[in-house]
């Protein structure tokens, strides 16, 4: 288990792998505005343990990867899938299990299009429909209360790393669903290893800039892999209604409804999330 920064499509991308790399790839996406610490060491060596070569990644403008200056987007999530790939290239791995959360699971289902051959199994959890912003699937916005918190963020000193520190952590708290007690020692060691990694800590709001793409419109019906929907009921976001439209969308995908969870892989459902992929990537 060791950072590496890797040249991809030209640019670096910090990676790091858990487990042995002779087993099967499982290739985890982190959503937006999160590096790669927010799949927790603990969980990625869980996972490596049921036999899998887990593999996680800073994308563009979080961690340790190139950031570009803030409010200044240079790129789509169209070219995250392609770093996505490029990270399998660089470990020299063919096809592997795709796991997304989030915006990582709305570039996994962009690789799943595009690089078809490259996946073995999808798995989005807390995630939506890629394709154009203007669906009309009437799908229900992300909580009022979320974007009222993140209004303040144009008031904080980011120079001052303890202000910053209680900033994400009380933002996690709100994506926390009613069936969990917040971990708030685990987040705020995540969170703390976020503003130390960064590169450029206000890049995460590139991010926000980043939007769909009508050409991938309705281009889920024809994803024919394996695919394991997760999502929580008391999703903040990416509202549980998000989750059963993907589910419906995939041909034959599958779902595991975590009740009473939010916008997190919460440690308490670590137990079920770590089952639910092993056995779903068994099938390959």
């Amino acid at each position: 288990m060791m950072e590496k920064i890797n040249k991809i499509n030209g640019i670096d991308i910090c990676t790091e792998s858990f487990g042995n790399p002779t087993h099967p790839a499982v290739l985890l996406i982190m959503g937006a505005m999160c590096s790669m610490v927010y799949w927790d060491e603990e969980f990625c060596q869980r996972l490596a343990n049921t036999g899998r070569y887990v593999i996680r990644f800073d994308n563009r403008d979080v961690g340790r990867s190139i950031a570009y200056e803030p409010g200044n987007s240079q790129y789509t999530v169209i070219d995250m899938a392609d770093d996505a790939v490029g990270v399998l290239d660089a470990f020299g791995i063919d096809q592997a299990h795709i796991v997304g959360m989030s915006l990582g699971g709305m570039i996994a289902q962009i690789i799943a299009i595009k690089y078809p051959l490259r996946v073995l199994t999808l798995t989005l959890i807390a995630s939506s429909i890629f394709g154009s912003d203007d669906n009309n699937r009437n799908l229900p916005p992300m909580d009022k209360s979320i974007l009222d918190y993140h209004a303040n963020a144009a008031t904080l000193n980011w120079s001052d790393e303890e202000s910053v520190a209680n900033y994400l952590v009380a933002g996690s708290r709100l994506l926390c669903g009613s069936k969990h007690t917040f971990d708030e020692k685990r987040v705020y060691k995540q969170v703390t290893a976020e503003i130390k990694r960064a590169n450029n800590l206000l890049s995460i709001f590139n991010h926000a800039l980043l939007k769909g793409d009508a050409s991938y419109e309705g281009k889920l019906k024809g994803i024919n892999l394996p695919t394991l929907v997760i999502h929580g009921t008391e999703d903040k976001i990416l509202p549980y209604e998000h989750g059963l439209a993907l589910a419906n969308e995939i041909p034959n995908a599958s779902m595991l409804t975590l009740e009473g969870s939010g916008h997190e892989i919460h440690s308490a459902d670590w137990n079920n999330i770590i089952k639910a992929i092993s056995n779903h990537t068994l099938v390959v």
